[in-house]
């Protein structure tokens, strides 16, 4: 079984290591004291335990991170396991992606990979001790009828007329349902515990479903399935987990997590929670997702628009940024929503720091430069990274016809606007001062190229008299030019909170229909050369990752993220 890279394995702490004086978490505190009293006998073993009916997604990232980091700082071990009770829902696909999604993050589970129907034996068998103690019966009543004798927050529920059978009838019925001899939805195993217990969870809880499906692990073999509460607590025990790290939608089940393992009286971990993980312009919820894909509002899972995992990494989101990401929100008690402004932020710290500079134009407009030779081409060596001379340089062409941003020329420039315009002076980056001297236009009034004289005394882009010139722009040879499809990315969602939808609506009303635009823009060509998978900054226009439908025709790019555009700010102010 593959491990990552050691970079990954150390950085997979969340950000960096947690000591007294930074101060700690809530859950990090707990574990320190738990280690300080003897408890667990010091030791700390987490689990990162899944579904395989989906996709990972951010909030996945959040407990990735939050139990491979604890077990990390503390010396101890974590375990991936897959919580595979339902087999309607999971498939071999989901659990190969979870794998590549865990890895990529940084998570290292070495030989410790299990599966709840590892357990399916040995949970059936503690099943039957529940029985055998009185703690369990066998229900008729249908799933509908059991909700409807629940009860509600104020009142509470009602007795099935099933309850007090006997240990034998109770046990003839359960191993006949494990043999197949009764259909879905026929009988349940239900714990005995407190129909008027204020938690509702604690009313007699389902442990035990019939279910007639082929599982992706154990076939055939089983028809009857544990709930996730049972299986849970139990797979946790087995395990010899210490600290069992949830969200915080699991805190009133925890009252059921102690009463199956004290009940049983099995080793016991402790359960802990936190908050969840919630984005603005973001959908978490694994159900929803799948509806996105299904009903191809996405192109699939790993659509760059997607929260989930794999996506990102194909839009180019590094884990590093994710990692810091994580750390940077930290661990709460309470439910709150954080501003994906952060995850940009987070993205674009890591990405400034490791991307090589190169020159693309999205929106090309033709700039003839006059007074140069026609057919004349200069190579001019340029820096990756301006700010690394370790990262190199690559060989850019030059000549007469090159192509600039159309944004980047105004008839009528507004105030402060130091890019080119009839009459202005500007550079060309790392190559000469061109002055515009006319702008030429189509019959319908659209810009169509520019023409302009260049400084031969220039070449590198200084002045040779020392005149300053304040606007530098990208560009890119027009004969060496590779167009490229760029796909720009926005929310996926239009509002802050897309589950929030007017009456009759749903959050598929709250699509953004305008989060992706594609466009035909110009490379330089070392561009064209990157593998794919190989995130780079177009200078002045953000953070781009070569694409998997890229050809060695035309290469695709994804925009990963934005630059600040203080211009923008200005042009705004007027």
């Amino acid at each position: 079984m593959g491990t990552p890279d050691t970079q990954n394995t150390a950085a997979v702490t969340a950000g960096e290591e947690r000591t007294e004086t930074q101060g700690l978490d809530f859950i990090r505190t707990r574990i320190t004291a738990d280690n300080a009293s003897g408890r667990f006998g010091g030791a700390v073993h987490t689990r990162f335990p899944p579904e395989p009916n989906g996709y990972l997604h951010l909030g996945h990232a959040k407990s990735i991170c939050l139990n491979f980091g604890v077990a990390h700082e503390f010396g101890g071990m974590c375990n991936l396991r897959f919580d595979d009770t339902n087999p309607t829902k999971e498939d071999m696909e989901y659990v190969d992606s979870i794998r590549e999604d865990v890895r990529w993050l940084g998570g290292d589970w070495q030989d410790r990979e299990f599966y709840a129907s590892n357990y399916f034996e040995k949970l059936y068998q503690y099943a039957e001790a529940l029985i055998t103690m009185g703690k369990a019966y066998v229900d008729d009543l249908s799933a509908d009828e059991i909700r409807a004798m629940r009860g509600t927050l104020t009142e509470p529920g009602r007795e099935s007329p099933y309850r007090n059978r006997s240990v034998e009838e109770n046990l003839d019925l359960f191993r006949r349902m494990r043999a197949g001899e009764f259909p879905d939805g026929a009988h349940v195993l239900r714990a005995k515990i407190d129909m008027a217990s204020p938690n509702v969870v604690m009313r007699d809880p389902t442990l035990y479903r019939i279910r007639h499906a082929h599982h992706q692990r154990t076939g055939d073999a089983w028809c009857i399935y544990p709930m996730y509460d049972y299986a849970h607590c139990l797979s946790d025990s087995i395990e010899g987990i210490t600290h069992s790290l949830c969200t915080l939608e699991f805190i009133n089940n925890r009252e059921l997590y102690d009463w199956v393992l004290d009940t049983l009286d099995v080793y016991h971990p402790q359960q802990i929670e936190f908050a969840r993980l919630n984005l603005t312009y973001t959908i978490l919820s694994k159900r929803k997702l799948i509806q996105l894909v299904r009903e191809g509002h996405v192109t699939g899972w790993d659509d760059p628009r997607m929260p989930t995992l794999c996506g990102l990494r194909r839009r180019g989101v590094p884990p590093e940024a994710l990692r810091d990401f994580c750390a940077r929100i930290g661990l709460a008690r309470a439910d709150s929503t954080v501003e994906y402004s952060l995850l940009e932020f987070c993205i674009r710290e890591y990405l400034n720091a490791h991307t090589e500079r190169l020159m693309a134009v999205l929106d090309p407009v033709k700039v003839v430069i006059e007074n140069y030779p026609e057919g004349q081409v200069e190579w001019f060596d340029m820096p990756l990274s301006p700010d690394d001379p370790t990262a190199g340089s690559r060989k850019v062409p030059f000549g007469r016809e090159l192509c600039i941003e159309r944004d980047d020329f105004r008839q009528e420039p507004p105030k402060k606007f130091h890019r080119l315009f009839p009459g202005s002076e500007v550079r060309l980056r790392y190559a000469y001062l061109i002055t515009c001297r006319e702008a030429v236009y189509d019959a319908a009034g659209k810009l169509i190229e520019l023409h302009c004289a260049y400084d031969p005394e220039s070449r590198g882009g200084q002045a040779p008299d020392g005149r300053k010139v304040k606007g530098t722009l990208h560009w890119v040879s027009a004969a060496h030019a590779v167009p490229a499809t760029v796909r720009l990315y926005d929310h996926l969602f239009a509002v802050p909170d897309p589950d929030n939808a007017p009456e009759g609506k749903t959050f598929i009303d709250n699509l953004n229909p305008e989060s992706l635009h594609e466009i035909t823009a110009m490379l330089e060509p070392a561009l064209a050369e990157k593998p794919v998978g190989t995130c780079v900054q177009f200078e002045r226009m953000g953070y781009f990752c070569k694409d998997r439908d890229s050809t060695a025709e035309r290469p695709v790019f994804n925009r990963t993220a934005t630059l600040r555009d203080t211009w923008a700010k200005l042009e705004k102010k007027g």
